[in-house]
């Protein structure tokens, strides 16, 4: 959306609106809208690995909704997935608003069979200006632009917008045109702050990190400055966009936007533009009591560009506009009512994103979530989002403490040190294998390897052209891109669309060809004699644009378990030779005290900023659920040696389940098994996730146990699927282990009435014997333990 706020049309109330006298401007037909969305979903399985939703029960089933996504790292798949979720998990159809200069080609076609609104912005207009631009009094007059051969007065016009450029991947400034005072200087309507922007127009060194002049006794820019470029970008008129806008939401449709204004392939939010406001107040000016609610969507990826990568799509809860920010609106106080419904916008956004600074950051927060993971637990990919979220907050709050800033230097250390050995973090704990051990594995991969092949390379030299011509035309793409953009960093945001396109494109035409090669043989000679005279030509057509896809498919499954299996060769090749073995043992030790660095501070600064951090915690603490593990041997012991008469009932608790001994039955004596012993194959050297799991689900499935149980609606799916507050993983996280809590609490509860009634007894009788000190310790030790497992308890009645 533009920044500037268009000329609405005037008011009118809902009551008074005549839905036979207002033409929808740009309709939504229902069945071309699920038609289309039914065949692009083919397209989104094939491209993602898993798309994972997350709070969409949250979504209102009726009523007007204002979807507001962000980032907007995808381009148009952002869109496709969107409207996909909300369709499939909350049955609510969306029109999204998508760039003027994308309603175009295919684009265009399939924006206007979902009922998509187009948009015109201003940086799609954008030239370049005349001449050089800068601040000639930034203290006294910071609205103020002079030029050096300029011509404002021909290029420029008031309600325009001026754009600075971008530089060391940071995003350029922009800012509205108030006035035009001659050819060589204009007014904008507000100072433009930062030190990009600042150091542009003056081109002083004097800027801190706001904007702000060091220098205060100097004004003006720094001698012989002669400017910056600069673009220039017409007044844009939004008047039909916000009526499509205002009709759509007062008859109780949705409307989504992304309110930053374009994709990029930033870490972080961009700001946001003010249309998303001005459609959420004139919504609520026209029609005060029609309910509109505002949801927040966070568009998280892992590798977004990257084929067979993975998505969760986070709901956030919906907000309403408060009725003074809508008086405000219409008593012409809009500029702050407009500021503070970003703010709750922005804010809302924040709790459903992961938003860094920049990308080591990112990279670093990504490590740190891997490190303080128990190596080995596979976790649902929500669970990492959620993680990722509460790091970046983290990092954010305490980046200056002197324990993040020594953690973070040796966290960019390790990573170091894992690009020069070209090994993934998960690939360090191959040190500790044994020679014979990593000989083995090896061979055995091979071995699986060329099994794989004789599935994926007839596929994978028919469709050959199409990957290279994908990977070719969406890397040109990306860099027109970024030539044309003051946000973009590499211009990633675009490569998946083109990807899907160019695909979508030549593979029929691929699969024509080969058919078509096919059915001409067949009709010389039968393809060697191979066919009967009596199958028809046009049955070969019939048959090869069944076959031919089948073998594309077959290739993609198998290969990407392929592709699994080949990354994890490296490390176990390492293993073999001496030298390199030695480097990654030394690796597994460092990791071993980085793990246990992260783990502390984390759980020293966690408390400090979420005051529930131990109820909410995502990942145990094993050391804690070992403790109460041990403390419910102790009394179950206890309990025993008070009731000889009662039969054994040996037992233990493993990982969330528990497995008790036939009743009656003689079981030989054992050492209590606490949590922390019986988590060793949790840390042992994982399988390969896809190869192992290729025959559990579907036919070719390579979705990992952990993650296809998470891989659910958000309404199910585990305790952190449908948002805040999250119940931690803990040791008793499973139906049985919940069981086997609720039963030894009502044990020691029944021991514990059982000792208290026999002392009452004794007390009345004037017996009172010598074990009742004894037995008093037990009570108390059974009440301790029976309060080790409320937690559990009340999360089992969460669950």
């Amino acid at each position: 959306m533009a920044d500037s706020e268009p000329q609405r049309p005037a008011p009118q109330s809902q009551s008074t609106s005549s839905p036979s006298a207002t033409k929808e401007l740009y309709p939504m037909s229902n069945w071309k809208y699920d038609t289309f969305l039914w065949t692009t979903s083919v397209l989104v399985d094939l491209f993602f690995r898993e798309v994972h939703p997350r709070g969409s029960w949250k979504v209102p089933r009726t009523g007007p909704v204002l979807f507001v996504a962000a980032p907007h790292a995808n381009q148009f798949v952002d869109a496709l997935i969107l409207q996909r979720t909300l369709r499939n998990e909350a049955q609510r159809r969306v029109s999204l608003l998508i760039a003027q200069k994308s309603v175009h080609g295919f684009i265009g076609f399939a924006s206007r069979q979902v009922g998509s609104v187009p948009v015109g912005r201003a940086q799609d207009y954008a030239k370049p200006g005349q001449g050089t631009i800068y601040l000639p009094d930034p203290l006294n007059d910071p609205t103020l632009i002079r030029g050096i051969g300029t011509d404002f007065e021909k290029q420029a016009e008031v309600g325009g917008m001026l754009f600075l450029p971008s530089a060391k991947g940071q995003t350029g400034s922009s800012v509205d045109i108030a006035k035009i005072l001659g050819p060589n200087e204009i007014r904008i309507k507000r100072p433009l702050r930062g030190k990009l922007a600042m150091t542009q127009l003056t081109g002083r060194d004097d800027i801190d990190d706001q904007g702000n002049l060091g220098l205060m006794d100097i004004n003006g820019p720094k001698d012989g400055y002669e400017g910056t470029t600069y673009k220039l970008a017409p007044r844009i008129d939004q008047s039909e966009v916000y009526r499509a806008v205002f009709d759509r939401l007062k008859s109780g449709g949705c409307v989504g936007i992304f309110p930053e204004g374009g994709s990029h392939d930033r870490t972080e939010l961009l700001p946001l533009k003010a249309g998303v406001a001005i459609m959420a107040l004139g919504t609520l000016t026209e029609a005060p009591d029609c309910g509109l609610k505002i949801v927040p969507v966070g568009m998280n990826y892992f590798h977004a560009h990257k084929f067979r990568s993975r998505a969760v799509i986070e709901f956030g809860q919906p907000l309403e506009v408060p009725k003074r920010l809508v008086e405000m609106y219409k008593n012409n106080e809009r500029r702050e009512a407009v500021g503070q419904v970003l703010d709750m916008v922005h804010q809302a956004l924040s709790a459903v994103t992961v938003s860094t600074p920049d990308y080591d950051t990112l990279m670093v927060i990504q490590a740190a979530r891997r490190l303080y993971n128990p190596t080995g637990k596979k976790l649902p990919l929500p669970v990492i989002v959620e993680l990722n979220r509460r790091l970046a907050l983290g990092y954010e709050r305490y980046k200056n403490d002197e324990r993040i800033v020594q953690l973070k230097k040796s966290v960019n250390d390790y990573n170091r040190q894992l690009r020069y050995l070209n090994i993934r973090d998960h690939q360090v704990q191959y040190g500790k294998m044994s020679w014979p051990k990593v000989v083995f594995t090896l061979f055995y991969r091979l071995a699986k390897l060329l099994a794989l092949s004789a599935g994926v390379l007839p596929g994978l030299i028919l469709f050959s052209p199409v990957f290279i011509a994908t990977k070719i035309i969406s890397k040109k793409k990306a860099k027109a891109a970024l030539a044309g953009s003051s946000v973009k960093i590499q211009g990633k945001d675009v490569m998946a669309t083109w990807k899907i396109m160019v695909a979508m494109f030549f593979a029929p035409v691929l699969y024509f060809f080969y058919t078509a090669i096919t059915a001409l043989l067949v009709w010389q000679d039968r393809l060697g004699g191979r066919v009967p005279e009596w199958v028809p030509i046009w049955a070969v057509f019939v048959a090869g644009f069944i076959f031919f896809p089948t073998i594309t498919f077959a290739a993609l499954r198998f290969g990407e378990v392929g592709m699994d299996i080949l990354k994890s060769l490296r490390p176990l090749a390492l293993c073999i030779f001496p030298t390199s073995s030695y480097s990654l043992n030394q690796l597994r030790e460092r990791r071993a005290e980085l793990s246990e660095q992260v783990t502390r501070v984390i759980n020293t600064l966690g408390p400090e900023m979420f005051p529930d951090f131990e109820h909410t915690r995502l990942v145990g603490d094993s050391g804690r659920a070992a403790a109460a593990a041990s403390a419910v041997e102790t009394a179950a012991a206890a309990a025993a040696s008070r009731a000889p008469t009662r039969p054994s009932m040996p037992y233990h608790v493993s990982s969330g389940t528990s497995s008790p001994a036939a009743e009656g039955a003689e079981s030989p004596p054992q050492a209590p098994l606490t949590r922390r012993s019986t988590t060793r194959s949790s840390r042992a050297i994982p399988r390969n996730e896809s190869f192992s799991n290729i025959g559990k689900i579907q036919l070719f499935a390579t979705r990992p146990p952990s993650r296809s149980r998470s891989r659910s609606s958000s309404a199910g799916g585990g305790p952190v699927m449908g948002g805040f507050p999250v119940t931690g993983f803990t040791s008793l996280d499973s139906k049985e282990g919940f069981d086997e809590a609720n039963r030894r609490i009502r044990q020691a509860m029944k021991e514990r009435g059982e000792i208290r009634r026999r002392k009452r007894v004794a007390k009345e009788a004037g017996l009172e014997d010598e074990s009742s000190d004894d037995e008093e310790g037990s009570v108390d030790s059974l009440e301790e333990s029976a309060g080790s497992l409320r937690d559990y308890e009340e999360a089992r009645k969460e669950k």
